[in-house]
This record gives C-alpha cells, structure tokens and sequence, in this order.
C-alpha cells in the first residue's frame, strides 16, 4: 500500500514541507511583556498551529498579538501573549481591526520558540469573516 507522503509525482520521497510564513513590519507599537491570555475583545477568532517547515508542530511556542482597539487606537487592553498547546495549536479572540492613517485591518504577530528563528508577521482579515485559520511557520536556527 502507498503512504500519503510520496505518493504523488513519479520518484518523489520528499518529506512534508510547510512553506515558512512571510516575515512582515514591527511597527512602532511592539511592546514586550504582554500579558498571557487569550481574549482581548469579541468578534473575530484566529486560530491555527505553530509548525516546522516540516510540518511538525511546536509545542509551547510564544506568540504574542497586538491590534487596535475598535476605535483605531493601540493600547494595552489589546495586546496579548498566547502559548501554544503541545500540538501547537493556538486560538486568539480580538475585536475585528478596523483599518487606520491608509493601513488595511490587521493583527500584529510575533512568535518565539526554542531553537527557532523569531517570526514577525501580520494577519489580514478578509472582507467581513469573523475568523480565520493562520498557521505559523517556523524556520530552525
């Protein structure tokens, strides 16, 4: 019987592969030390997993988020640090950004793990969905 992995193009043994999560800006309102939780507001849920290029999850991966309150402000109510489970999945429940100063609606995410290089990206959210799946992708050091 044929596995999943490799059963595909003629010749092809290679092992599952992730692509890495594109890196995205900072931006001037990062600040460390947000406290752990996982709710800051109502109305949109992001979830998803912490995995390896190779489709691993990782267990206990920080990840931080930070967004705009729904009047288009930044503030402390809206910053958060998640860990992820130790099937690295994560879910993180906000307000849904409005968009501020010509910036579409996002959510500011940073991701830290043991023997992993620190991801800085950002979420969209699509159009009027109230939640999305945002898989992280990590690359080894």
């Amino acid at each position: 019987a044929l596995s999943a992995v490799g059963a595909g193009a003629a010749g092809s043994d290679a092992a599952p592969r992730c692509a890495p999560t594109r890196a995205d800006a900072l931006g001037p309102f990062y600040e460390p030390g947000a406290p752990v939780r996982s709710r800051v507001g109502t109305g949109y849920v992001l979830s998803g997993r912490v995995l390896t290029t190779g489709c691993r999850a990782i267990a206990r991966a920080r990840i931080e988020f930070w967004l705009v309150n729904p009047r288009g402000e930044y503030d402390d109510a809206h910053r958060a640090t998640v860990i992820a489970r130790r099937d690295g999945r994560y879910r993180f429940v906000s307000n849904r950004p409005p968009g501020y100063e010509g910036r579409p609606p996002h959510i500011h995410v940073r991701v830290t793990a043991r023997g992993f290089r620190t991801l800085v990206t950002q979420h969209y959210p699509r159009g009027s969905r109230t939640s999305a799946t945002f898989n992280l992708v990590l690359v080894r050091r």
